[in-house]
């Protein structure tokens, strides 16, 4: 009788010992870990509870993952810009990405790879939103975001950029809490609160920014660096109480007792 030869042997006990829920030596080893901010293939868990990047992103790169991001750095614009939330990764985000890089000491070469991915993840809450801030703070009108100038999910999503850029704001001032007396408006609680007719807060771009421990005017004068197009504070009418910050078309900037 001819024996069989040893590697079937051994590839038929490796398979029987399996069938029955055991592993082999070769099986046992476990598989190399994941690089950070990527996703096994395969592997339903995510890396973050809101959104896993994968590989690196760079000028030239487009799609969903590029907008993600561009929300995340949409606070690094640079003075008197705004970058846009188009998926589209152009010098304008290059140069936002390496803002940011550089504001959390990191190697600042504007390309977003693991080592920024990881910052970013370090940053937001499993609702996206950043640590620091919420959506409940942002919408004091109602719950469902509806009744505005735009789609109930577009002003909740205008809202998130928001945030985004008061995360930037407030690590530029040292971390300290920031008060946030509110946000979004449909139309009728604009109308309630005596808002102007064409406000920004029915678009979910923007929030009144209460004294904290920063002080009116230098809210005022940090918000030119962080992506808000709309800045209203002390000398300009109705905001001598708080500070209005918002994005959007077009420039405004009016706060006369700040210097603005």
């Amino acid at each position: 009788m001819r024996s069989r030869p040893i590697g079937l042997l051994l590839s038929t006990l490796a398979g029987a010992v399996l069938a029955f829920g055991g592993t082999t030596a070769a099986s046992a080893s476990p598989a190399p870990a994941p690089a950070p901010g990527s996703v096994p293939s395969g592997d339903v868990g995510a890396a973050d509870g809101c959104y896993t990047w994968s590989g690196t992103l760079q000028e030239g790169s487009s799609g969903e993952a590029v907008r993600q991001l561009q929300i995340r750095v949409a606070g690094y614009p640079g003075t008197g810009n705004q970058i846009a939330i188009d998926g589209a990764f152009g010098p304008a985000t290059k140069a936002a990405v390496s803002r940011f890089q550089s504001a959390y000491g990191l190697a600042a070469d504007g390309i977003a790879g693991p080592a920024t991915f990881n910052k970013i993840y370090q940053l937001q809450d499993d609702d996206c939103t950043p640590v620091n801030f919420t959506y409940a703070e942002l919408n004091r009108c109602n719950s469902d975001w509806s009744g505005g100038k735009v789609s109930a999910a577009t002003a909740r999503a205008n809202a998130l950029v928001t945030m985004w850029k008061l995360q930037a704001m407030r690590h530029a001032m040292g971390d300290r809490p920031m008060t946030v007396n509110g946000g979004f408006r449909s139309v009728s609680c604009n109308s309630a609160v005596g808002g102007a007719a064409n406000s920004r807060h029915m678009y979910g771009h923007a929030a009144d920014l209460g004294a904290g421990s920063q002080g009116f005017c230098a809210l005022a004068q940090a918000a030119r660096n962080h992506g808000f197009t709309e800045i209203l504070g002390p000398g300009y009418p109705g905001h001598n109480d708080h500070t209005h910050v918002a994005g959007g078309s077009g420039r405004f900037w009016s706060a006369p007792s700040c210097g603005i």
